[in-house]
């Protein structure tokens, strides 16, 4: 696992973007928590909507190619930030370079994704990974798109919900407010839904069916 954290961050843009990762001590941050996560579930499909450079994509398709069940991860990005996702040929290639090869990238918004062959063709979601754009409105679609489809023991990640915060990563003419955070506390209200926050770096949050069988 060493070898391949260091190998991971030899590309010092998949060190970024509020994971906690460290370089010094090969640390993952919160991406031991993600590959942790998907070691214990065990499950066939991850969904992973939005990652910059992947690390996030990477790090949950290591942990379903190191479990004994076979899995995959779903990874939407449109990329709107920059053309990196854009290549097909390439984004394949980036992600085997890796020795990661059960991603498979839908170069979509959500809204685009939900009327799409595969998303009416997608079985059970074991893990779903939101982490797109950070408005409110749109961590709530990008939920709902997918809360009906987890198992039981499936879970809702939800990243930079720490804090309401401002983002450049779009450039300085469009500038944006995080509001992820706002999202969480309209799902806390929600009896049937265990709602757990990590305030670490950008933070993350976990939502996950209640016992009383409310909620996802």
């Amino acid at each position: 696992m060493k070898d391949w954290i260091a190998q991971l961050f030899e590309h010092r843009e998949l060190t970024r973007m509020g994971h906690g990762q460290r370089v010094a001590d090969l640390n993952l941050g919160l991406g031991w928590l993600y590959y942790g996560l998907a070691r214990v579930l065990r499950p066939q499909t991850v969904v992973g909507i939005g990652s910059y450079r992947g690390f996030v994509p990477l790090v949950f398709g290591k942990a379903l190619a190191d479990n004994a069940e076979s899995g995959r991860v779903y990874f939407i990005d449109p990329s709107l930030v920059d053309d990196f996702w854009k290549d097909p040929q390439a984004v394949q290639a980036y992600f085997a370079g890796f020795g990661v090869t059960n991603i498979r990238h839908f170069l979509m918004t959500t809204q685009e994704f939900v009327e799409s062959e595969a998303y009416r063709s997608l079985g059970p979601v074991g893990i779903v990974f939101v982490d797109g754009y950070h408005s409110e409105e749109q961590a709530r679609f990008d939920y709902e798109a997918f809360r009906g489809r987890l198992t039981p023991d499936g879970i809702a990640l939800f990243h930079d919900s720490a804090r309401v915060q401002t983002s450049r990563v779009y450039g300085p003419e469009r500038v944006y407010e995080y509001t992820v955070r706002n999202f969480i506390d309209t799902l806390k209200k929600d009896s049937g839904l265990q709602v757990f926050d990590l305030p670490f770096f950008d933070g993350v949050t976990l939502v996950r069916r209640g016992g009383n069988g409310g909620g996802c």
